[in-house]
């Protein structure tokens, strides 16, 4: 017992002087290279934006996930937004609102029509965004998609069930990929589950129309004494009479609704068949090109037309059987998808080039939680390449100079990193080596970063070091990189749960975690010595020991009469009044 000793019983003691003291990632940041997010619940940016700044933040972000909270912003705010920013020298960038570029809607339908009002309304988002900062490149962070399911399997293994698309319905589909074992199927694969889906729908279409072909050209022998007895003058005809025209008619709808299907499927070969094939369709049309002129003429001459359309089903059905491929109506749902994105992010950029010229916004592709389309770093490095490509291309169509759209394409179109959605990555048994792997991948390409911590499984936002995002390794590889850009702090869980109970805004835990300088210049002291330097009881955040505690169990003279250094109020007495103290 005798070498029993109580220290270091106040809060941080000495060891809040080390420099490494409460540094969660061992990795320093200036103040001035962090942005505050605003609430994304609210319209009234400039009391938000107002928030932060009393904050001490030197960059916002004004975010507005939600289209509706969006167009509830006037025109005023953002003009307000611009001054205000000129008077303090805060930079301002913006979050957009979350839509899918693709086109798909909330149903997982796609539509072209839909794809267009998409792509005006993030256009018009980069319009607003841009009267915020008239005169330099604000960046402007737009999902590279928002609900489209992505492809990603457990570490290890290889993917169970991919999506595809009807590009005909554009309707949205999943498929198992089925273990094959007959022999001479081979390895289960995307790819091969793919054909098997086109080549079974059809040959399910060419089966249909075979069967009404048939039933039709049954009673084809009936035609010509039912024309005949059609063309009698006498309004009654015998039973049998009567039979043979009733059958006759029924082949010829039967005929007619065999023809019909086979227009469908000669038009969809052409649109989605492979070139030999359609080489195939253009002699096949010449062929029966006279023979559908005829039918065209009286097409509602069934006695006259149906041994016509048997000629050209019979005619069609053996064309189709001798493709070499089966038309690609069901495609993957991750490439056509992103080509559909593609051409949504270098309309906008062209437009916004086209409108602003050196002045226009940045059009930011962030990465969306880990598990939805194009949420890697591999993904997301293609998505932005395939960006520029196709805004070069269309900007030379226009009349621009190649050089100049590529130095455009480069300074307008970059991505958007989220550390915390590629940390929902571990959800699929993934480590920190990959996530990094992944920032690694798309770190040439990053213009801007959204920092929220989690524990990789649910979307949560908290300040970085109260997860197990790898943000140190993550920064190092972006900044290996030459990535200069601005850190915006995304911390909606924090505001949720925390900030209506008075708790530190998510920027102090920030510079906490990160070790920044207390100072402009640099240099001892860090924001994670804070806590130390209060040297008191109730340093942290709220009241860890209430009085009750002190006075219960006699930690200091609270308990004392005020004339001993106590709190307690005492009788008058003294020591030298005469009479004891109370």
């Amino acid at each position: 017992m005798a070498d029993y000793e109580i220290k270091n019983i106040y809060q941080g003691g000495y060891s809040s002087l080390k420099p490494e003291y409460g540094n969660f990632v061992g990795y320093r940041m200036g103040a001035g290279n962090f942005g505050m997010s605003t609430d994304a619940r609210t319209a009234n940016i400039l009391k938000d934006v107002s928030k932060n700044l009393s904050a001490g933040a030197k960059h916002v972000e004004l975010t507005q996930v939600s289209p509706e909270v969006f167009e509830s912003v006037p025109k005023q705010q953002l003009k307000e937004l611009n001054r205000l920013s000129k008077l303090t020298g805060v930079e301002i960038s913006v979050h957009a609102p979350v839509l899918e570029p693709s086109g798909f809607n909330r149903e997982g339908r796609f539509s072209e029509e839909d794809r267009k009002n998409v792509e005006r309304q993030m256009f018009q988002a980069v319009e607003r965004s841009h009267e915020i900062n008239p005169t330099g490149n604000i960046p402007v962070t737009f999902h590279s998609s928002a609900g489209l399911p992505g492809e990603i399997s457990q570490k290890g293994e290889a993917i169970n069930e991919t999506f595809v698309i009807d590009s005909e319905k554009g309707s949205m589909h999943k498929f198992p990929i089925k273990e094959r074992n007959f022999p001479g199927e081979g390895e289960k694969s995307i790819g091969k589950e793919l054909e098997e889906i086109n080549k079974e729908q059809w040959s399910e279409k060419i089966r249909t129309i075979n069967y009404y072909a048939d039933l039709g050209g049954e009673r084809l022998h009936y035609l010509e004494t039912a024309a005949a007895l059609a063309e009698k003058k006498a309004g009654k005809h015998t039973d049998e009479e009567e039979r043979i025209i009733s059958s006759s008619r029924h082949g010829a709808a039967y005929l007619n609704d065999s023809y019909r299907q086979l227009k469908d499927l000669f038009e969809l070969a052409n649109k989605y068949g492979s070139h030999e094939d359609k080489e195939k369709l253009i002699k096949f049309r010449k062929e029966i090109e006279p023979i559908a002129i005829e039918i065209k003429k009286d097409p509602k001459n069934y006695f006259h037309n149906a041994p016509l359309m048997k000629k050209i089903i019979d005619k069609g059905v053996e064309t189709f059987n001798e493709f070499k491929s089966y038309p690609e109506i069901f495609k993957p749902l991750n490439e056509f998808s992103k080509e559909k994105t593609v051409e949504t992010f270098s309309n906008i950029a062209l437009e916004s080039y086209k409108k602003f010229k050196d002045k226009s916004p940045i059009i930011s592709i962030e990465n969306p939680p880990a598990g939805g389309a194009f949420s890697t770093g591999t993904e997301l490095k293609e998505l932005v390449e395939k960006s520029r490509e196709k805004f070069v291309e269309k900007a030379v169509e226009k009349g621009f100079g190649k050089s100049e759209a590529e130095d455009a394409a480069k300074k307008l179109i970059g991505a958007t990193w989220d550390v915390g959605h590629i940390n929902m990555l571990r959800k699929f048994g993934y480590e920190s080596k990959d996530i990094i792997a992944h920032s690694e991948q798309i770190a040439p390409l990053v213009k801007h970063v959204h920092l929220s911590d989690n524990f990789g499984f649910e979307h949560t936002e908290l300040p970085m070091g109260m997860g197990n995002v790898p943000v140190k390794e993550i920064m190092q590889k972006l900044e290996k990189e030459g990535f200069k850009g601005k850190k915006v702090i995304e911390a909606l869980s924090w505001w949720q749960h925390f900030s209506e109970q008075g708790a530190t805004p998510p920027l102090q835990p920030t510079l906490e975690a990160f070790g920044s300088p207390m100072s402009s210049v640099g240099g001892m002291p860090y924001w994670n010595q804070s806590v130390g330097f209060q040297q008191g009881y109730f340093g942290g955040y709220g009241q860890m020991l209430p009085q009750m505690n002190y006075e219960t169990f006699g930690a200091g003279f609270s308990t004392l009469p005020s004339e001993l250094g106590g709190q307690r109020p005492s009788a008058g007495g003294s020591r030298m009044s005469g009479r004891p103290m109370e």
